[in-house]
């Protein structure tokens, strides 16, 4: 083979590592860069503290000295001894259409799986299911969002030549802001209000949210534990993930339902789609990026539903209803058109039929890839 693998080691290969996407989809007008200095932080196990509990590797290849795509290999044992598993992962895989580089970056990963007793391989995947997972199967017109994997409509069949079939695939709904809230809600909503003593409670400002962040992420561990790819976020990491998405959020699209003792009983997160002004400022915060994304998310009329969550204990009392009802009153009053679901898992039945009954329309999908070692 043509294709020379070398594993990142210093400073200077994270860099190309990380600025190589940049490259490939230089031609490719729906692409999102990432915002880069999140990227040295995800990259640095100083700053993220998933590494902790991961083992990783990263590769790039080249022909000829010139860097031809990337990989990274990720083996979260936290995950496997919790789920019973025994798989690495593989996450960040971008190349140009060119089966030999695909060819030999997977390889690379799948030997050193094999090397730290791994008997499969699952991917795109990353540290957690909050990481951009899966390549886009469908829907590679519509404009993207952020948070998502950005993958050029090749890579399935690159993957899929490298001897991978599919493991689980990932819906992406689009809903229009209703004119008026669907009376089924409504109903559900009185009933809930009156009924259950929950407190709705909404915000202004950033500094409100700051006592319900680490109670929410603890909802997440509760709430999220059996689904899909999720691994359990530590306090530490917590801050982390805080921080990284704080300077987008808009407090008006954070909800909140408290119990009778008003402890956290659900919750709701969305953001106004900031992904042209990601890509205004080329992923770059400063010295003026960060007033582009800025700028886009107060003009942005799509709502981009990042996370949320029910106690279990308090399903089936019609929060979901409470929560919906309120992100629509508000996507109404700042007049946005659009609601993006964020991804959900096909075997989430639930779910979709909750953004079905809304009129949800399924517009993206994206595939996790599975190999046996």
């Amino acid at each position: 083979m043509s294709i020379e693998v070398r594993e990142v080691k210093s400073r200077t290969d994270l860099k190309t590592f990380i600025y190589l996407p940049e490259k490939i989809h230089k031609d490719h007008k729906n692409w999102i860069p990432p915002v880069y200095m999140d990227e040295w932080d995800f990259y640095n196990p100083a700053k993220n503290s998933a590494y902790r509990h991961c083992d990783t590797i990263m590769y790039l290849a080249y022909r000829k000295n010139i860097p031809t795509g990337r990989i990274m290999g990720i083996i979260n044992h936290k995950y496997n001894k919790t789920h019973n598993e025994n798989n690495a992962r593989f996450f960040g895989l971008e190349c140009w259409n060119d089966h030999e580089t695909a060819t030999a970056l997977t390889g690379a990963v799948e030997v050193w799986s094999r090397q730290k007793g791994m008997s499969r391989i699952i991917g795109p995947l990353g540290f957690s299911d909050k990481d951009p997972q899966g390549f886009m199967i469908e829907g590679f017109e519509m404009p993207m969002v952020i948070a998502t994997n950005c993958s050029l409509p090749y890579m399935p069949s690159l993957i899929e030549q490298c001897g991978y079939s599919k493991e689980v695939d990932l819906f992406d709904y689009k809903i229009d802001v209703p004119e008026k809230i669907p009376e089924i809600y409504e109903n559900i909503y009185q009933r809930a209000r009156l009924n259950g003593g929950f407190i709705i409670k909404e915000f202004t400002s950033k500094k409100q949210l700051r006592e319900y962040i680490k109670p929410v992420f603890r909802l997440i561990n509760e709430a999220y534990a059996e689904i899909y790819g999720f691994a359990e976020i530590e306090e530490e990491e917590m801050d982390y993930m805080a921080n990284r998405y704080m300077f987008i959020l808009n407090p008006k699209f954070v909800k909140i339902v408290l119990d009778k003792e008003e402890k956290l009983a659900a919750f709701i997160l969305g953001i106004p789609e900031v992904a042209e002004g990601i890509r205004k400022a080329r992923g770059r915060i400063l010295p003026f990026g960060f007033l582009k994304i800025l700028t886009e998310s107060k003009k942005s009329k799509m709502l981009t539903l990042l996370l949320g969550a029910i106690k279990e204990e308090y399903r089936n009392n019609g929060l979901d209803a409470l929560l919906a009802i309120k992100m629509l009153e508000t996507a109404q009053k700042e007049k946005m058109s659009t609601i993006d679901s964020h991804l959900v898992l096909e075997t989430n039945l639930k779910m979709r039929r909750e953004y079905e009954k809304v009129g949800g329309m399924v517009y993206k999908r994206f595939r996790i890839y599975q190999k046996t070692l």
